[in-house]
């Protein structure tokens, strides 16, 4: 198993995974912050990133009712340590965060994606797998940027950033867990279109955030584990 004594020294692999969940618990206290600072349609992008960020540096990380993001986040993260190892803990707290954001506000700010190009990279360093790592994102960022070209209205230049982070994390798993991100991404965003027209609350032009059905089809290939 991925945490095991032999890996980890004498910490069993469960309390890992606790330890991972408490972490997850104040981390969502954090991402709730940030995802607050966000509106769909803001004046100033670069300022209102500025004010989250510093919003999230002053959080005091007390409970808060009902806690939707602690819990989320924590599960995440838990369930990321646990199958991938604690090198992919950044990208299961900033993917919840981002996943959060589009869903609320249809956006996915460069606030937060691009400055996890450099964090997610150093923090793959120590598995080994970094080259690719860099590979995979590239050649995901690659693929939605030709469906982007291709199909500008129903995909954003937003999403082709997160690919390109999806692509990183999940290549330095393994090929395989690329490839169920890359897929089931697309899968999961045709599946929530087709129920929107069954359920009549929407129609074939219905636009609605891709980022978090991409997340999920990563934290479905993370879930792989080596």
């Amino acid at each position: 198993m991925l945490l095991n004594p032999a890996v980890w020294g004498v910490v069993p692999e469960f309390a890992v995974v606790v330890v991972a969940g408490l972490v997850g618990v104040v981390a969502g206290r954090y991402v709730r912050t940030l995802v607050g600072g966000f509106e769909a349609e803001p004046d100033d992008p670069r300022a209102e990133g500025r004010a989250a960020l510093r919003a999230v540096l002053r959080t005091v990380p007390l409970p808060v009712w009902p806690p939707t993001y602690e819990l989320m986040t924590a599960g995440v993260l838990a369930v990321v340590v646990w199958r991938a190892g604690p090198a992919y803990a950044y990208a299961a707290v900033v993917g919840t965060a981002l996943a959060a954001v589009d869903w609320r506000t249809a956006r996915l700010p460069d606030v937060i994606t691009l400055p996890s190009y450099p964090i997610l990279a150093l923090t793959l360093l120590p598995t080994g797998e970094l080259p690719r790592g860099l590979a995979g994102g590239l050649a995901l960022a690659v693929c939605y940027g030709l469906l982007w070209v291709i199909r500008p209205a129903d995909l954003g230049l937003g999403d082709v950033k997160l690919a390109g982070l999806i692509g990183m994390a999940c290549a330095a798993v393994g090929w395989q867990s690329w490839v169920v991100a890359a897929v089931g991404g697309q899968l999961l965003g045709a599946l929530y279109a087709v129920l929107l027209l069954v359920t009549r609350r929407g129609d074939r032009r219905t636009e609605f955030p891709f980022g978090p059905f991409m997340l999920l089809g990563a934290l479905a290939g993370l879930c792989l584990g080596r």
